[in-house]
């Protein structure tokens, strides 16, 4: 599966932005990662194939994963954004098993930066 990520963009603090992710074929497990300059990719979110989500702590309240099985697609709808968001958001289509995820394919990445 082949994953293309678009949605990334300048943004002022505490403005909004939807990242999507289309895939070339069928989507299981899915997640968003971000990498910020100089940092470790780190998970976001995750959205199982039956639809159960779960969230990193410091995006909950704040983004929210959703998905259309029916067009390959996932979402990540970022909202009250802060400059400490500014990352390379990356979606992975992987598998979750028990509260772990294991990614298996990436994404290429779309960029967000959050500033005045």
């Amino acid at each position: 599966v082949q994953l293309q990520a678009s949605g990334g963009g300048l943004v002022q603090p505490g403005g909004s932005l939807r990242l999507s992710c289309l895939a070339s074929g069928s989507i299981n497990d899915m997640g968003w990662y971000r990498q910020a300059p100089g940092e470790q990719r780190e998970l976001i979110a995750t959205i199982s194939s039956v639809g159960i989500t779960d969230y990193k702590d410091f995006v909950k309240g704040r983004f929210v994963i959703s998905s259309d099985n029916a067009r390959n697609t996932v979402y990540l709808q970022m909202n009250s954004l802060k400059p400490e968001d500014t990352a390379v958001y990356y979606c992975v289509n992987g598998v979750l098993i028990g509260r772990y995820y294991y990614p298996r394919q990436w994404g290429q990445g779309t960029l967000v930066t959050v500033s005045s």
